[in-house]
């Protein structure tokens, strides 16, 4: 296949890409990465010197692409299906991308900075960081409820990218932020699992949730 994909079936950002993938049956081998692996660290290394995944290596058009947002564009253009994950009006285009970095910068990364601390030593954890974190998940479950009130997809009836972004953050958030009284804000998570892209990836990663760190570490 032209497509390889150097990912970890757990990794949240990860399943921002594979359900791109799986949305429009793209073709695609799938290279798990344990960068635990001195071997499979340097493979990952040589196509992305920053060594994070996901990665996207496309043998026929001779491109490695990475950074999740990136890939799902990437696939829009060059091998395009029935979702389009970016639509074709301008206005909608500049929403989406929006939405896209709303829930990774607003949700995901303190998300993770949560799910981090709970790895490190006692003594070493970063209580007001874990406290900022919780206080920006709250406001940014405020603000998806107001646009969820409709039942809609994030940005209005089509799913598309900023859909792929949300899942992956929302699924681990409730883990370390429980969402609440935001009733939209739960029922739109899961329109999310419910979608067949969306149970595919988080049908493989559920062998690995045992490695989800929890509350006492």
């Amino acid at each position: 296949m032209a497509l390889t994909l150097h990912y970890h079936p757990l990794a949240s950002f990860c399943w921002k890409a594979l359900i791109a993938l799986y949305e429009n049956d793209v073709p695609f081998t799938p290279n798990p990465v344990n960068l635990g692996d001195a071997a499979e660290r340097a493979a990952l290394l040589k196509l992305w010197p920053i060594g994070k995944f996901p990665v996207l290596r496309d043998e026929a058009r001779g491109e490695t692409v990475p950074e999740s947002s990136i890939i799902i564009e990437y696939l829009d253009r060059h091998y395009p299906g029935r979702t389009r994950f970016i639509p074709e009006n301008s206005e909608l285009a500049l929403q989406t991308r929006l939405r896209d970095r709303f829930y990774d910068l607003y949700v995901h990364l303190p998300m993770q900075k949560i799910m981090v601390d709970r790895l490190r030593p006692a003594d070493k954890r970063d209580s007001h960081g874990v406290e900022e974190a919780r206080a920006q998940l709250k406001t940014s479950y405020r603000m998806i409820e107001q646009q969820m009130a409709a039942g809609r997809w994030a940005i209005g009836e089509a799913f598309t990218m900023a859909d792929c972004a949300a899942l992956p953050p929302l699924f681990y958030a409730s883990m370390v932020e429980p969402f609440g009284d935001n009733k939209g804000l739960v029922a739109y998570l899961e329109r999310l699992k419910a979608r067949r892209s969306i149970a595919r990836v988080m049908e493989e990663a559920e062998p690995y949730f045992g490695m989800v760190p929890k509350e006492d570490g």
